[in-house]
């Protein structure tokens, strides 16, 4: 495995496995910015295969800090994929029945356009260059890889947190082009609470010296401490308050009593710390700015009079909305705001809230009625699809 230090100046010259398209040659991204991205590189990776006439791809999209290795070992970490407990032979999301595609999104680090990726006008890193993108770009970006890749439309569009805001926004930009969506503990708008959140893990990466002001490829530095200390603070927020209890209580870390000094103490500190470490192994500080802030962007609503409901109307999709009761990152009221503007809309919809008390991160954890609503609604779409087997 290459060391933190190292890992993003390899990767350039080291493509990750999996495929890659260059799109935007003839026609390029305009981005919500009102700038252009031509000739881009977005990566992806596909399972199962797609049927004859092509009516069986379902798009997964990812959170904040997941990339397009959901169902396989993750080629820095050599972790499980993180959503492997659903994707796969005979698992929720079948490859042996759908073609499964998942996209590392646009402000990536992981093979897509983004700030740590080359600009091919100067031949170095983009670094704070690169143009600040939105949910919707993202989505645009992924719209113009289906057709690349031949693929009209969607059977399903399913995501979690930022993947379900995803969801979410292909519902709005492209209805006719998906047949079911399923956003998962997310929400139609980014709160206050959270731009607080993001904009703490912000400052602590620009307040890293190795920041250099974005520009620290070409200082051969990285921010590691400043990243580090996001994710510690955003993965507090992944989980509930029940469950870190569970997990750690006041339990102390390898001693017996306190050191009386600032080393970790609890368990709890060894763990976030943990956290923050392996996380610069595979993470880009300059992307987790541009994701963040395209997520604090996020407000659905806004580009139809303030009116969610609006963005659904006349919408052809069958929606599927799950939350957690134990999340308070993107707490129930949220998902039901999305219910009552489908229902507004007269969509097509079903809502289930899970008990867990595994909070945000429910949705990527083993959660076995997750699982069980998620395959119900699914079996249920491909029926009234027409898939094989359905």
């Amino acid at each position: 495995m290459h060391t933190p230090q190292l890992f993003h100046f390899l990767k350039r010259q080291t493509p990750f496995p999996g495929h890659r398209a260059v799109l935007g040659v003839e026609r390029p991204l305009q981005l919500d910015c009102g700038r252009d991205l031509s000739a881009f590189p977005v990566a992806y990776q596909t399972y199962g295969a797609l049927n004859g006439d092509r009516s069986n791809a379902v798009l997964v999209c990812h959170a904040l800090t997941g990339d397009q290795f959901v169902a396989e070992p993750h080629p820095v970490t050599g972790k499980d994929g993180w959503w492997a407990e659903l994707v796969g032979p005979g698992r929720v999301l079948d490859t042996n029945r759908y073609f499964i595609i998942c996209v590392n999104v646009l402000g990536g680090c992981m093979g897509t356009a983004g700030p740590s990726e080359i600009n091919p006008e100067t031949g170095e890193p983009w670094g704070l260059d690169f143009p600040v993108i939105t949910i919707a770009d993202m989505v645009r970006a992924q719209a113009m890889l289906l057709d690349a890749l031949g693929i009209p439309d969607l059977f399903a569009v399913v995501g979690g947190s930022m993947g379900g805001m995803q969801v979410l926004e292909w519902a709005a930009l492209y209805p006719e082009r998906v047949f079911a969506a399923v956003p998962i503990a997310t929400a139609a708008l980014h709160s206050a609470q959270n731009i607080a959140f993001h904009e703490v893990g912000r400052q602590a990466i620009m307040a890293d010296p190795n920041w250099c002001q974005g520009r620290y490829f070409g200082e051969g530095k990285r921010p590691e401490r400043g990243l580090a200390v996001a994710r510690m603070a955003a993965h507090i927020t992944y989980m509930s308050e029940p469950k870190l209890h569970e997990k750690f209580g006041r339990r102390l870390h390898q001693r017996d009593a306190v050191s009386f000094r600032f080393d970790a103490d609890f368990q709890v500190e060894s763990y976030l710390r943990h956290q923050g470490i392996s996380f610069v192994e595979r993470f880009d500080a300059n992307s987790y700015l541009y994701i963040t802030r395209a997520m604090d962007y996020f407000d659905l609503s806004d580009r139809y009079g303030g009116v969610l409901a609006h963005a659904f109307q006349g919408t052809p999709v069958r929606f599927c909305v799950l939350s957690f009761t134990s999340d308070w990152l993107y707490p129930t009221a949220e998902s039901r705001d999305i219910v009552r503007a489908l229902n507004a809309a007269a969509a097509n919809v079903s809502f289930a809230e899970i008990v867990s008390n595994n909070g945000h991160d429910a949705f990527l954890l083993d959660e076995p009625e997750f699982h069980r609503v998620l395959a119900g609604f699914l079996a249920g779409a491909a029926q009234h699809r027409g898939l094989n087997g359905g």
